[in-house]
């Protein structure tokens, strides 16, 4: 028998553990009820504190807008963050940004149905100091791009805008001043995340897998498995739908199952023999294929 059922959203993770805070701004640590239960940071949920008990426990996570997810190393999904409206991708000149990691970032989050968003940190540096320049590209095809400095400031009060009114997960390489923009942003706020998990128990050391950051003019995510990403297994002929460029000329294929990889007759590689597609973008998509491929083999191995 429960003396008290409410719902709310959690707001850290850690495992089996998470923090919620409930509709009315109490922020409660609770236990996982069930080892089916999924939860990360950003999931509405519903917790029951049993009579008798002095804890409360997740007993039903609602219904997801969306999931960001990943594959590890075994081709495996793991959960990262729930019901976002952008994957703030975090790039820099120094050190030297993998164009091909900026793509793995954003097809993750075009198959989840969030909005990709390139934050160009380190706009202090010399412009020669390094190479930027698959931005352009993305910027044609209608990624927004925000340029900001974190050391300095420039730039931060229009990423603001940006974020304005949504949940943003910020993922970005080692190095490109992922933390800089985020604790830039959020500041205290994010500082005070740690703190809540003394109140479970887990201790001051113990790793967050996700948190959210709630600011006056919106909700910030963070969460280190996004450092090394791939995105989850998909079947080969959506790989395509991380690449909205492509795949707004698949229907010009000759086959609908076409792949654009040798098939004869093939709108993609047409348009980028022709140069109306960027040629890194096709080839960042059949390295996708491959990885795609290769991570499937894993996982049905394992199985």
């Amino acid at each position: 028998m429960s003396i008290r059922d409410a719902t709310g959203c959690v707001i850290e993770s850690y495992g089996r553990r998470v923090v919620v805070e409930l509709a009315d701004g109490e922020t409660v640590t609770c236990n996982l009820r069930g080892r089916k239960l999924d939860v990360v940071a950003g999931d509405q949920v519903r917790v029951e504190q049993r009579q008798g008990s002095d804890e409360m426990s997740v007993v039903e996570r609602l219904p997801r807008r969306n999931l960001l997810s990943r594959s590890d190393s075994r081709g495996l999904e793991e959960s990262i963050a729930a019901n976002l409206d952008q994957l703030g991708i975090v790039v820099a000149r120094v050190p030297t940004s993998d164009p091909y990691i900026v793509d793995r970032y954003a097809s993750g989050a075009c198959y989840a149905g969030i909005q990709p968003l390139l934050i160009v940190n380190k706009m202090d540096l010399p412009i020669d100091s390094g190479d930027l320049s698959f931005v352009e590209p993305l910027r044609a095809m209608g990624f927004p791009v925000c340029e900001v400095s974190a050391r300095t400031g420039a730039g931060l009060d229009g990423l603001i805008d940006l974020l304005r009114g949504r949940r943003t997960l910020l993922a970005g390489q080692s190095g490109v001043g992922k933390s800089s923009v985020l604790n830039a942003l959020a500041g205290d706020a994010l500082r005070a995340t740690g703190r809540l998990s003394e109140r479970s128990g887990e201790g001051r050391h113990t790793t967050v897998s996700s948190a959210i950051v709630r600011l006056p003019w919106g909700e910030l995510a963070d969460s280190p498995g996004v450092r090394d990403y791939a995105p989850p297994v998909v079947p080969l002929r959506d790989v395509q739908r991380g690449y909205p460029d492509l795949h707004a000329l698949a229907s010009g294929c000759r086959f609908q199952d076409c792949l654009h990889n040798r098939e004869p007759q093939c709108a993609v590689r047409a348009a980028v023999e022709s140069g109306a597609i960027d040629s890194r973008r096709y080839e960042s998509y059949r390295r996708m294929l491959n990885l795609t491929r290769q991570l499937d083999e894993k996982r049905g191995w394992r199985a």
